[in-house]
């Protein structure tokens, strides 16, 4: 194919890293990942992949800009509160590298519609809030063999992981179910820094790259847990849970109905 004079400054220092270089860049292009959620970890992670040069950005929400996303969710700026956030983030996205295919569903993601859209990606990124959703999307990237990028953040800490289906553990190997709705904390309720999506979801960024270049250690089988209070970061060992409901030996039945 070969990067036109355009892409070469554009992407340039990419392509001098011995890592990536030309064809590197060219992967990067080609590359299709899907964002579940406009918001917070969203913002960081569509801001980056899209300067990055991926080819095509798919984002899924159904909400609206809410002045208390603003804190937080850069995506969005004052003037787009009640508007979908689709549609705020697909003009940032579009300003910051006009040649990306943006592709926007303003809905939830379900189990009658959630095959249907990840079939055209790649990779799907988690940045929803949702456990239901995040256990959907889980269950339908390991049955079709999507690679499926983990963040969650809540008032100091956050985590990330990288499920690759076949090759370790994925979300419900760690978590095996959404807990009950009266557990469920949210940011609305114990708060959240306003910095740690941008850290999660850099990471999470991060990985989406390295996946499409080949390049370096995955967070496959690895759960990476941050403080914003101690500045610290460990990594926890996952091992893939052979009883596993979506990975598992019995892990058979559609995306959709493991919930």
């Amino acid at each position: 194919m070969g990067l036109t004079k355009e892409q070469i400054e554009r992407y340039g220092r990419h392509i001098v890293l011995a890592e990536v270089g030309a064809g590197g860049q060219e992967k990067i292009i080609a590359g299709r990942a899907l964002l579940i959620g406009a918001g917070g970890l969203a913002s960081p992670v569509a801001y980056y992949l899209a300067a990055s040069g991926v080819g095509t950005i798919g984002l899924i929400d159904d909400d609206v800009v809410s002045a208390s996303n603003l804190q937080r969710q850069v995506l969005h700026f004052t003037n787009d509160v009640g508007r979908p956030k689709v549609v705020s983030a697909r003009e940032k996205l579009a300003a910051i590298n006009p040649s990306c295919r943006l592709i926007t569903f303003q809905e939830r993601l379900t189990a009658a519609n959630v095959m249907e859209i990840i079939k055209d990606f790649d990779v799907v990124v988690d940045c929803t809030d949702n456990f239901e959703v995040r256990f959907l999307a889980n269950d339908a990237c390991v049955q079709t063999g999507k690679p499926f990028f983990h963040g969650a953040v809540l008032r100091f800490f956050g985590q990330a992981m990288t499920i690759l289906p076949g090759e370790g553990p994925c979300y419900r190997c760690v978590f095996n179910s959404p807990p009950p709705p009266a557990r469920v904390q949210t940011s609305a309720e114990v708060g959240l820094l306003s910095l740690l999506p941008g850290t999660i979801g850099t990471i999470q960024a991060t990985e989406v790259l390295k996946y499409f270049l080949g390049i370096g250690d995955l967070l496959v089988g690895k759960m990476l847990s941050y403080s914003a209070l101690t500045m610290e970061f460990s990594k926890i060992e996952i091992r893939k849970n052979q009883a596993c409901p979506a990975c598992g030996h019995s892990g058979t039945a559609p995306a959709g109905n493991r919930t």
